[in-house]
């Protein structure tokens, strides 16, 4: 388990290879600012989402902790808010983002309600357990990339592996160590493969539920589309698609298709100003000597984080 002398002890090292006090931990020469700066990566959202779900520890502290049911966009808006002011903020916000995570963590322990995969009813799951932050941090890293290359020209072999070094660090935020995660591209793409086909993720009752809540709830005007739902599903692997519930008709995969073949033709003809996510706006203007972003980058900001300043301190 990640205490806070561990989590501390692996943001030394953060400051330590940090881009600078202004740009923050990656800084704009990162392939990592290179991908999360695009919109297009809400396209793995969803499979995100799901794949953290399927392991049976996060669905039960989601099922018994968290508000994303009753609060679906304040969900989104807390995740993308703490995820881009680790990767956008400067260095002082992106350490306070870390420590805020560990101690919403720390408050988030509990029993499963049931026997799940390799997981016994009644044995006891925390939110700081070093594998748990490894998958999630795992889900983030692995599908920005995928939905990235969705849409846009993939990643060279090279700036893979840059990306990878890159996640490394973003996983020290999390509180984990070089110990704790592989050390290049092929050990992340063998472990993220062993995962799929492992036990360690089995969808429970508790995360079907949640992923029904989501993609079908009852309230129609929060509910996905057709194809975002059929995209989210193609993207996952099919032992879990199958655990989830979802069944892929032909009008599914066609909207999918359809939807995917119209955001490669658009997509890349945008202006930046609208495929540049607010955050990582307000990071540039930052870089510039601008003490506040403009009224563009402040309402993007608010439909990416929830507020109109990532750098704000709450």
């Amino acid at each position: 388990m990640v205490v806070e002398k561990d989590l501390e002890a692996a943001l030394d090292q953060v400051r330590a290879d940090a881009a600078g006090p202004v740009a923050g931990v990656f800084g704009p020469s990162s392939v990592t600012w290179q991908i999360d700066r695009e919109a297009v990566i809400f396209l793995g959202a969803g499979r995100a989402l799901l794949l953290q779900l399927a392991h049976p520890w996060v669905a039960a502290a989601i099922a018994e902790h968290s508000r994303t049911l009753a609060d679906p966009i304040g969900r989104f808006h807390r995740t993308f808010d703490i995820v881009f002011a680790m990767v956008f903020g400067s260095l002082d916000r992106a350490l306070l983002s870390s420590r805020q995570l560990h101690r919403r963590h720390s408050m988030i322990v509990g029993e499963m309600p049931e026997t799940v995969g390799p997981f016994a009813a009644g044995s006891r799951y925390c939110a700081n357990d070093i594998p748990s932050l490894r998958w999630v941090h795992a889900t983030l890293v692995e599908t920005g990339l995928m939905a990235h290359d969705l849409v846009l020209p993939q990643l060279s072999a090279e700036e893979r592996e840059r990306y990878w070094t890159e996640s490394r660090l973003f996983g020290a935020l999390f509180g984990l160590t070089g110990d704790d995660l592989p050390t290049d591209w092929s050990g992340f793409a063998a472990y993220t493969a062993a995962m799929a086909q492992s036990d360690t993720l089995t969808v429970s009752a508790a995360a079907r539920d949640i992923a029904t809540q989501i993609f079908d709830g009852a309230r129609p005007w929060l509910r996905p589309p057709r194809w975002y739902r059929a995209l989210t599903a193609s993207l996952l692997p099919e032992r879990l698609r199958a655990g989830f519930g979802f069944e892929l008709d032909a009008r599914d995969i066609r909207a999918a298709d359809n939807a995917l073949k119209w955001i490669r033709r658009v997509y890349p003809r945008l202006p930046d100003r609208l495929r540049d996510v607010g955050p990582y706006q307000e990071a540039q203007a930052r870089l510039r000597g601008e003490p506040r972003p403009d009224w563009m980058t402040r309402c993007l900001n608010r439909a990416w984080i929830g507020r109109p300043q990532m750098d704000q301190r709450r």
